[in-house]
């Protein structure tokens, strides 16, 4: 319980207990807010005070919603009632609940990491959201996590932003569960973008020693830093949108173009992975044929997967690669 607060902070008591205490479901009364003043601050005002620190809310842009109610006094005059007194969220439940369903469902978080985040994005809310998520437990404990990567964000969100390169350190894992660099000398790169798919983060980027397009894990990254040099512009007709319906699993290389027959059930799938540039002919009530630019390494990790629903027709030395992948699939289990 606070205690002997100085009146000018009553305004911002009041904006804490609309926040803490309603929504439009739960509303409140300015009876109820004096009553709460008084417990929760130890701060007794007048009902006139709290309505005229309601609408000073309201004036400085706080969106604030309320009843009024039109009704004839003792004195047979008329007089407005002001009630159910809420403020509207920044955010509805609904999108919070989505934004912690995505940390909950993420695999590059460290669970602390993911916890005080959630905790965070609950306080943004209500104390009835609280107890919508309270049960929650969904994150994965098992899953090793590199607790550089909020940093190794700002640094390329900085780099990014000053057109300038990084270096860093890559990574992998190895039977210890640790990472361990993949080579001794420190990767430098003009980072493009930020990109979030399949449940990890990626740094696509350009490198000193490449000119194509190279993808990078973030959770893999140790060791970024800033460099004073000014990074190579992109390369000329790159957009984020083709570049990752052509690299479905962040392969880096070319994309090339890739037809295939598949099932007619599986169409929905395909426009899942691919986007809405594939493109469809020869189409039967069982089956169709997809058009798509796709890295060719990606491509062949899909086919795998799809295998039993389709059958890649073009190019060639890809159908034979597939055909060469499943033979040798199908020995490990005769």
């Amino acid at each position: 319980m606070y205690t002997g607060q100085p009146k000018k902070l009553i305004i911002l008591n009041i904006l804490d207990i609309l926040r803490r205490h309603t929504d439009e479901d739960h509303r409140l009364s300015q009876k109820d807010i004096l009553e709460l003043l008084e417990n929760e601050y130890d701060m007794p005002v007048d009902r006139k005070s709290v309505k005229r620190n309601l609408m000073d809310l309201i004036d400085f842009g706080y969106d604030i919603e309320y009843t009024e109610t039109v009704r004839v006094n003792k004195k047979g005059e008329e007089e407005t009632i002001y009630s159910d007194w809420y403020l509207n969220h920044d955010f509805s439940d609904a999108e919070l609940r989505l934004l912690i369903d995505g940390l909950l469902f993420s695999r590059h978080a460290a669970t602390n990491q993911s916890r005080e985040l959630i905790k965070k994005l609950c306080g943004l809310s209500n104390e009835y959201f609280d107890a919508k998520v309270k049960h929650i437990h969904s994150i994965r404990e098992n899953t090793p996590k590199n607790r550089e990567l909020f940093y190794t964000i700002d640094i390329l969100d900085e780099a990014i932003s000053r057109n300038k390169k990084v270096s860093f350190t890559y990574n992998s894992y190895d039977v210890d569960k640790k990472l361990h660099p993949r080579r001794t000398e420190k990767y430098v790169v003009d980072p493009y973008q930020i990109a979030a798919t399949n449940g990890r983060y990626y740094l696509i980027c350009t490198d000193d020693k490449h000119e194509s397009i190279s993808n990078y894990r973030l959770d893999r990254i140790t060791g970024i830093a800033l460099l004073d040099e000014r990074a190579k512009p992109k390369l000329e007709g790159w957009t984020l949108p083709r570049h990752m319906a052509e690299h479905i699993y962040m392969y880096a290389g070319e994309s090339e173009r890739v037809v295939f027959k598949a099932k007619r059930y599986i169409v929905t799938d395909i426009i899942d992975w691919f986007g809405t540039d594939v493109s469809f002919t020869d189409v039967t009530e069982d089956e169709v044929t997809a058009r798509v630019n796709v890295n060719l390494a990606a491509m062949r990790l899909w086919a795998m997967q799809y295998g039993r629903h389709i059958r890649v027709t073009y190019p060639e030395s890809l159908a034979e690669d597939i055909k060469n992948d499943l033979k040798e699939a199908l020995s490990h289990y005769e």
